[in-house]
């Protein structure tokens, strides 16, 4: 068995760094309340782990939070359909379903919101379908977004706003993602009330 101790203790110094994100935290609830109130939406994608957390935020910001009076923010999982997700991978595979769905939703101005561990590696292939987004994304003229993990990949390099959760373990930076997705939350609960 692990020590177990040790295991909280790691996972918890992960999370107790991530107030040096202070900063970018913020900026990204200002373009969430900019996109708000300019009646844009957010298009949110991450694969297996990261998925989840995706649908995770976008019922956050559609629905509520804590304050059940906040207005909803405009979210679209871009995994939450499984005829489109199925149909396009059986056609023409997986690496391109994202970047359908920028195609078919994204408007100049929108932002996409992308969750990722690695942040993409060519040589792997691993999150390159984010990757691919983004890339669209950027010729679209929507605003990139990304939460990542190990070295930030390719997509620190595409965002207009990366944050980078220093660890190589997948766990601690899934961990430390849930974390900074509550907290954007409780911010937008917060301004959005005002």
């Amino acid at each position: 068995m692990i020590n177990i101790k040790d295991y909280f203790k790691t996972s918890s110094s992960t999370i107790e760094k991530l107030h040096i994100f202070d900063d970018k935290i913020i900026k990204i609830c200002k373009e969430i309340i900019e996109a708000k109130k300019a009646n844009k939406k957010l298009l949110v994608a991450g694969n297996g782990g990261s998925c989840s957390d995706s649908e995770h935020f976008v019922g956050e910001l559609l629905c509520t939070y804590k304050d059940r009076s906040r207005d909803p923010v405009s979210a679209i999982s871009l995994a939450s359909l499984p005829a489109a997700v199925t149909a396009w991978c059986n056609d023409f595979g997986f690496l391109t379903y994202y970047k359908r769905q920028v195609q078919a939703h994204g408007k100049p101005g929108d932002i996409l919101f992308l969750i990722s561990t690695g942040g993409g590696e060519e040589k792997s292939g691993a999150s390159m379908s984010l990757v691919e987004a983004a890339k669209e994304a950027k010729r679209r003229n929507l605003k990139v977004i990304s939460l990542v993990g190990k070295t930030g990949g390719i997509l620190k390099e595409i965002s207009d706003i990366a944050i980078i959760v220093e660890s190589n373990v997948t766990s601690f930076i899934q961990e430390a993602h849930i974390v900074i997705l509550h907290c954007i939350c409780e911010n937008l609960d917060v301004e959005l009330s005002k």
